[in-house]
């Protein structure tokens, strides 16, 4: 981040003297913390806020803890918004959301991934938590609207979300609504009524009306608080106040403006003075105030501003921060504009010289670019660039240089560059090339002459400006699939880098290997990400190396080399004790790769234990693609188990946790999952997939295609009555295997001969079929595999039991049939239904049968909450019931609690 968290935005504003009370809406507040969320939705001035303040200060006898977060229009950046969201839960709970400040500070972590890392810690919460948004109306960016939507989606019973705004927020409140999970506040139930306005005005204010004065001010400002605390205000040692009222009228806006007027002119001189030039500020404080205005006694002038109740809100107990109430605020601002208009620029600067001098680059940008001190701003923004870089502030970086001038940007190199790489963590491409050469017109050394000077502020970063335009243009041109220019322009980038810059050359090499890795070349792949890892080590940025080791061990894999990535993760793994023992990021996905290997093994108990492991390291250690990857891991060993459904479930929520990075996405989830529709027969779902991804037994091939190619001719070969389609599998096999063989990829050649032996198997031709398994077990067998031959069933068997009485070898082929037995006998046996249950569903239904609640056994069988509860669903239609007892006794009647202890 750019700059420390402001602990004020996670104060509860301090309960105000005097309040009318409200048992009205302090009960209905009491029965939205039985539900997911209760929104206070009305215009500004209604009392909100003081609503939400008076009644956690009477609820927090009940046992509840709060959570409290302010919010103002920075929050749109969704790291800057989770980061406050976790810090202000922490103030409630101490012990949640340690790992999600962890991801949130890791490069490209997803927010979902974030927010599921979360969500597990609010789930262990023994105690019940309201957790307060203030002012969510200033949220517009639809990644923080829809990471708010997932956690309130799974935001677990004891969490109670109040949401306070000028507008409705952009969730599904309709559902919430009809499910009776949300408790609603607006505008006319916050009007104060007659009596609680006379309590106020003559109690409060100590004011002394008739009540048909009272009915007839309340009734002008429609109970509007902040118009009646204006006109109490301008009432205050009056002796006309009845004429005062007679002639009080107007919409909203010119009764504000008319308050404000009479408010500002009872003030001092110097008071007005100093609230129209402080009003540019979001927060206050005594030392920023004497800067902004230029006059010492700041401090005192807002403590008396606070005894007076000036409109001023405390954001901390200590009285060091404070903020002008909004409605105040904006009249101020009018009135400054009107009367002051040329000052404001210089009031903005002062504020930006400020925040500069004390830390807070973030404030220090932001009031330079409301001066349209633009040169400042870009000085500033220019030296906050590589700390951003480092902490992902992508967003903030961009929206910053979107505001800066075109001419101005074009004749500062290094913000043109950096420009170029916000544009590109946005994803957006266009515009990128143009931002490069406007920064490298500065390095060539005989240009003509510009019409303007350069103006460079980080000399360091503009000395690394030739290889930074070089490994951005790579970058660009992988983004847009051009293998020629990705490599042409690493290689220069690494020509460039000097010898000395490991990190530097690091980076250079590793989009080379991407760049090889995604057209098939494995080999110089491999040596170029064994490069990159060398570099990065040397850097001193070794957990860095840890994702590189996991491209290095996907390589092996796709050379058939089970071994090798089986000691690349080992050794990967072996760097953690250098750090003093410390857990490195990434290290949960070392065990996940190791996972991978011991299942195609057969395995499955390591495999198993290699997961959990990494489910114990917690998310932290883990890069942001592991949270996908971890579930297609169990979902591929809940498969060789035999649990088709509960593979699919996982196959799902992977999909959901997926993450795009630059590793060349060769095995999509997609594919996978129409895998898993042939294994269960379901050839429609697996044709319509095909259907979707365009795919046909004429397509040209490429690696980054080859496994949907290889699950094509699967799905063909399934249709095994139609001899057409296992002669357009067969022809798809040939041009695989080819393929794969030119490209050294023994991984899917051991998978394409197994499958042209099932091919030749259908259409009768055993020599043939035996033909291509021996070749599959000649180059299987030095590594290991089973999983490759097991998972294809009773078919495989046949032919191994064949090749098997040729003597070949013996060793080898009896712990493949060993293994295909294993998966014969792990389908579904009758249970005397008419739809069985799968294996996952005798889980659950086994555990139902405990005193394990809901969340327990999710945990225990190691599945989202959301997926326990589709599985219970399902055993009850199956079972013909309705809730858990009669579950469990109908599963006694059908003898089928015996059958998942004898499993």
């Amino acid at each position: 981040m750019a700059g420390p968290l402001l602990e004020t935005k996670l104060h509860i504003p301090r309960r105000r003297r005097g309040l009318v009370a409200r048992p009205r809406l302090s009960e209905r507040l009491n029965r939205g913390a039985e539900s997911a969320l209760t929104l206070v939705s009305a215009p500004a001035g209604f009392g909100k806020t003081t609503l939400l303040t008076e009644w956690l200060a009477a609820d927090s006898a009940d046992g509840r803890s709060t959570a409290w977060l302010s919010l103002d229009q920075r929050d749109n950046d969704p790291a800057l918004f989770w980061t406050y969201l976790v810090a202000a839960l922490k103030t409630a709970a101490p012990g949640v959301g340690a790992d999600a400040l962890s991801l949130l500070e890791s490069p490209q972590s997803p927010i979902d991934a974030v927010l599921a890392t979360l969500l597990n810690d609010l789930h262990a919460i023994s105690g019940d938590v309201v957790l307060v948004l203030d002012d969510y109306h200033v949220i517009d960016a639809p990644a923080v609207q829809d990471g708010m939507v997932f956690l309130l989606e799974h935001l677990p019973p004891q969490i109670h979300l109040v949401i306070a705004g000028r507008a409705d927020p952009v969730l599904p409140l309709a559902r919430l609504r009809g499910r009776g999970e949300l408790v609603e506040i607006r505008a006319a139930d916050l009007r104060f009524t007659p009596d609680e306005a006379g309590a106020y005005l003559n109690g409060v204010m100590g004011l002394v009306l008739t009540a048909r004065d009272v009915a007839a001010l309340e009734g002008r400002t429609e109970g509007w608080i902040a118009a009646l605390q204006l006109a109490a205000l301008s009432m205050q040692g009056r002796d006309d106040t009845a004429a005062f009222i007679d002639s009080f009228a107007g919409d909203d806006r010119y009764i504000v403006d008319y308050l404000a007027e009479e408010v500002l002119h009872r003030q001092p001189e110097h008071v007005r003075h100093f609230l129209l030039r402080t009003s540019i500020l979001d927060r206050l404080s005594g030392p920023l105030c004497d800067a902004v205005t230029g006059q010492d006694g700041g401090k005192a002038k807002l403590a008396a501003f606070d005894r007076g109740n000036l409109f001023l809100v405390p954001l901390d107990d200590r009285r060091r921060w404070y903020r002008y109430h909004q409605l105040f605020a904006d009249v101020l601002q009018a009135h400054l504009l009107d009367e002051q208009p040329d000052e404001v620029p210089d009031l903005h600067r002062r504020a930006s010289v400020w925040y500069e001098q004390n830390g807070e680059p973030s404030e220090a940008i932001r009031h330079a670019l409301a001066a349209k001190d633009f040169g400042r701003a870009a000085d500033l923004v220019e030296l906050a660039i590589p700390a951003m870089r480092r902490n992902r502030q992508e967003a903030a970086a961009y929206s910053w240089l979107k505001m800066l001038p075109d001419e101005l940007v074009r004749v500062r190199p290094v913000l043109s560059a950096a420009f170029a790489w916000a544009l590109l963590s946005a994803g957006e491409l266009e515009g990128v090339e143009g931002l490069l050469r406007d920064a490298e017109r500065w390095l060539d050394p005989t240009p003509q002459a510009p019409a303007a000077k350069m103006v460079v502020v980080d000399d360091e970063e503009f000395r690394r400006l030739p290889g930074t335009i070089e490994l951005y243009r790579a970058a660009h041109a992988l983004a847009r699939g051009d293998r020629l220019a990705t490599v042409r322009h690493a290689r220069r980038a690494l020509d460039l880098a000097p010898e000395e810059d490991n990190l530097w050359r690091a980076a250079a090499a590793g989009v080379l290997g991407l760049a090889s890795w995604a057209s098939g070349d494995l080999e110089p792949a491999h040596r170029a990400y064994a490069e990159c890892m060398a570099g990065l080590r040397r850097a001193g940025h070794v957990s860095d190396t840890l994702g590189c080791a996991i491209a290095l061990a996907d390589i092996r894999l796709a050379q058939g080399r089970l071994g090798e990535a089986m000691r690349t993760y080992e050794h990967a793994l072996q760097l953690a004790p250098d750090q003093g023992g410390s857990v490195l990021r990434g290290t949960a996905d070392m065990y996940v790769g190791m996972s991978e290997i011991h299942r195609e093994r057969d395995d499955l108990h390591a495999a198993t234990q290699h997961l959990l492991r990494s489910q114990e390291l917690g998310e932290r250690t883990g890069l942001p693609q592991n949270r996908y990857r971890w579930r297609v891991a169990m979902a591929r060993i809940r498969q060789a188990e035999g649990d088709l459904g509960g593979a699919f479930d996982l196959l799902n929520e992977a999909e959901r946790r997926y993450m795009s990075d630059l590793f060349p996405n060769v095995r999509p989830i997609s594919a996978m999952r129409a895998r898993l529709y042939v294994a269960q027969g379901e050839l429609g779902e697996a044709l319509g997939w095909a259907r979707e991804q365009g795919l046909s037994v004429e397509d040209d091939l490429s690696y980054l295609r080859e496994f949907e190619h290889i699950t094509l001719a699967r799905v063909l070969l399934a249709q095994y009555t139609t001899e057409r389609s296992i002669h357009e599998a067969t022809q798809l096999l040939e041009r695989l295997l080819q393929a794969a063989e030119e490209g050294e990829r023994t991984g899917s050649v051991i998978e394409i001969l197994v499958l042209q032996a099932l091919a030749h198997q259908t259409r009768g031709g055993i020599p043939a079929a035996l033909t291509s398994l021996r070749r599959a077990l000649t180059l299987s067998e030095p590594e290991g595999y089973v999983r490759v031959f097991a998972d294809e069933g009773p078919p495989m068997a046949s032919l191994l039991k064949a090749v098997a009485k040729q003597g070949i070898a013996p060793n080898y082929v009896r712990r493949l049939l060993a293994a295909t037995s294993k998966t014969d006998d792990s389908t579904p046996r009758n249970q005397g239904l008419i739809e069985p249950l799968s294996e996952r569903e005798l889980d659950v239904l086994r555990l139902l049968g405990t005193d394990l609640d809901g969340p327990d056994i999710a945990r225990e069988l190691i599945v989202s909450l959301n997926t326990m509860r589709t599985h219970t669903r399902n055993i009850y239609a199956k079972l013909g019931v309705n809730n858990r007892r009669a579950a469990v006794r109908r599963a006694e009647e059908l003898d089928l609690l015996s059958r998942t202890r004898d499993r």
